[in-house]
């Protein structure tokens, strides 16, 4: 679901700071759950695998403290007002689906601080990470939700809700008996349309030559978006879109981005 969900976690120091618990106790008290949609909708194949990970005790202060004012769990119970999630009415959102440890999500909306961010991912390491960039460099439009993103589209988001989508490096399912699991297809993209404004920009990245060829098939197949290139292909790295860590790592490999910016049309 995110640009790390391949790679192993970074050793971590254990937060022994942290009172001994129950079994069954949550590990945060008051912030993300493990399964927080639970047995709510139906069981089906999903594009992500949940890693709780080791947590510093740095991203574990932040969950504990930072959780109930900027976090949210897609329980899929509820509608999501976005005015009132980001106390802005007016606020154009954009949602983000899977942040890796968060570093790129916060130097986006540093830069653009008139646009509010939705950050989706179930990495409770980068949850805490990037709920602790947040509140180190002040940036009151970036919200953090634990869970999977399709409830979240479907069940809690109003038509019309989104000014923007981007899925940055989602895990690649490189075996073709798991291609089943790759977001990226035609019912997600069809599902984002409704809740995308027409005008609005779905932004694809990844560094998997396979899925990217899925994706551009997948999205130049959809009646509900025109491709932002002429020629029907490709785009160039935007200046918005950082350079992360991850993505340096993987041209230092030969490997090559593939970026897609797709716009909803009025279809």
């Amino acid at each position: 679901m995110s640009e790390n969900s391949t790679a192993p976690d970074a050793p971590a120091e254990r937060d022994r700071t942290a009172p001994a618990r129950d079994r069954g106790e949550p590990r945060f008290p008051g912030g993300p759950v493990a399964d927080p949609a639970g047995s709510h909708h139906e069981r089906r194949i999903r594009s992500f695998r949940p890693r709780r990970g080791r947590v510093t005790p740095g991203q574990s202060e932040a969950l504990r403290r930072l959780w109930p004012q900027w976090g949210l769990d897609i329980d899929g119970l509820h509608r999501l007002d976005l005015g009132e999630l980001f106390g802005d009415p007016d606020l154009p959102v954009v949602l983000e689906i899977g942040f890796g440890m968060g570093e790129a999500t916060a130097r986006m909306a540093a830069a653009d601080p008139g646009t509010g961010i939705l950050a989706v991912d179930v990495h409770t390491p980068g949850q805490g990470n990037l709920l602790a960039l947040a509140e180190r460099d002040g940036l009151s439009n970036v919200r953090v939700a634990n869970g999977d993103a399709i409830i979240l589209l479907r069940e809690m988001l109003a038509p019309a809700a989104l000014s923007g989508l981007r899925v940055y490096f989602p895990d690649p399912w490189p075996k073709k008996r798991h291609h089943k699991r790759r977001l990226l297809q035609p019912e997600f993209v069809e599902l984002a349309a409704t809740r995308l404004r027409p005008g609005s920009l779905l932004h694809c990245a990844t560094d998997w030559e396979p899925y990217a060829e899925q994706m551009l098939e997948v999205l130049t197949a959809s009646p509900s978006f025109d491709n932002t290139r002429p020629d029907g292909g490709y785009c160039p790295r935007p200046d918005f879109r950082p350079l992360t860590k991850f993505e340096d790592q993987g041209l230092n490999k030969g490997h090559i981005v593939h970026d897609l910016i797709f716009r909803r049309n009025d279809a």
